[in-house]
């Protein structure tokens, strides 16, 4: 199958596209360079001499502050880019997967979502994503969207200064003895390589629609740093953070686990434990301390 990511050189499209080719695909991987996805001129020019099968898009604005300071530019790029994929993925009569956010919520419901439950953003972001997933499932009807939550990998993601979470936290443990983390938002971590496993299975179906893909299981961002040094093996003083040591300039939801309904209806859901996958993550960037065999019987 012919098959176009767009984002590819990013966090999440890097893995995607390894995916596919490891699976035997042919992949177009499209970078910001080589089309704008705001304009549908760019888009069709792009994607239309290469008549991909499936169009998978990865390309997002999520910086959270920089959205909220230029809106028009963040709408642009994430609702109608998204619309400008769906109108041509239509029109090549290709599938369209978009990857959307676990931001579309608020976080008053502190139980897990699903796919029913009605969104109701907080920022700019989750605002424009969530046009994003409407103006979709408006345009064309062979469409997958996934919403994901607390996504980190081994590219570098440009909106967050080349380092995701861990290897924030591992940098930090390196340069100071005591670091300070928040433990009133909860979250489901989800390695980037897991989503792109899930989004190659996803692709082999037509069970078109809305899905929420996320790891297993939940934790705060405090008990996600201290699964990281455990699993590192780092010794560091952790602490959780005073309610004001870290003033959010964005307003997000304190509470955005996502509840792969869906996928587990279907039979497709491939996510193991955010434990598991960051042992795996971890492993693979050989941070993972050596595991002991007991001797003798």
């Amino acid at each position: 199958m012919k098959v176009a990511v767009i984002g590819a050189n990013g966090q999440l499209g890097t893995d995607v596209v390894g995916e596919f080719v490891r699976n035997g695909d042919e992949v177009l991987g499209v970078t910001h360079m080589e089309m704008d996805v705001s304009s549908l001129e760019s888009v069709r020019r792009t994607l239309a001499e290469e008549k991909p099968a499936l169009i998978v898009n990865t390309a997002a604005m999520h910086h959270l502050e920089k959205c909220e300071q230029e809106p028009l530019t963040a709408y642009a790029v994430n609702a109608l880019g998204a619309r400008n994929l769906a109108l041509t993925a239509h029109q090549l009569d290709a599938a369209l997967i978009h990857v959307s956010t676990d931001y579309v919520f608020d976080g008053s419901k502190r139980e897990p979502y699903v796919e029913s439950d009605s969104p109701l953003p907080l920022n700019i972001y989750g605002n424009t994503k969530l046009a994003g997933e409407a103006f979709i499932r408006c345009t064309t009807p062979k469409h997958f969207i996934l919403r994901t939550s607390a996504l980190y990998g081994q590219s570098p993601c440009r909106a967050k200064g080349g380092l995701n979470f861990v290897e924030l936290m591992l940098k930090l443990a390196a340069e100071r003895n005591e670091i300070r983390v928040v433990n009133d938002e909860v979250v489901s971590p989800t390695s980037t390589t897991e989503l792109a496993r899930q989004i190659v299975l996803l692709s082999r179906t037509s069970g078109f629609g809305l899905f929420h893909a996320t790891a297993e299981g939940s934790c705060s961002w405090f008990e996600f740093a201290r699964k990281i040094f455990e699993i590192a093996g780092v010794m560091v003083n952790l602490l959780v953070a005073g309610p004001s040591e870290f003033p959010a300039r964005v307003s997000r939801p304190k509470y955005s686990v996502l509840e792969n309904r869906r996928l587990k209806m279907l039979g497709l859901n491939s996510f193991q434990s955010w434990e598991n996958g960051l042992q795996s993550y971890m492993a693979f960037t050989h941070r993972a301390k050596p595991i002991m065999e007991k001797s003798g019987p």
